[in-house]
């Protein structure tokens, strides 16, 4: 993880073990970032998880799935390295 992303990853996510018993929430709320996971794998759009949690903005959201993106890549690349 560069520190560009750990930044960028630091303004949406933040992580307290006395909140969500630790589970990465969306900072400012207590809505885990596997609520987003859960939510696109069951076929909702992003739109939906928004009507939702509106005090998640699209760009939080975009942040983590580019996150998410990104450390796929990463392995997928070490696969093909190795």
């Amino acid at each position: 993880m560069t520190a560009e992303q750990k930044r960028q990853l630091d303004e949406v996510i933040w992580v307290n073990p006395q909140r969500m018993s630790g589970a990465p929430c969306f900072r400012g709320t207590r809505v885990p970032v596997q609520s987003l996971i859960d939510f696109l794998e069951g076929g909702e759009t992003i739109d939906q998880f928004l009507q939702l949690y509106p005090s998640i903005t699209r760009q939080q959201v975009l942040t983590v799935l580019d996150f998410a993106n990104d450390q796929i890549v990463e392995c997928a690349s070490l696969l093909t390295s190795a």
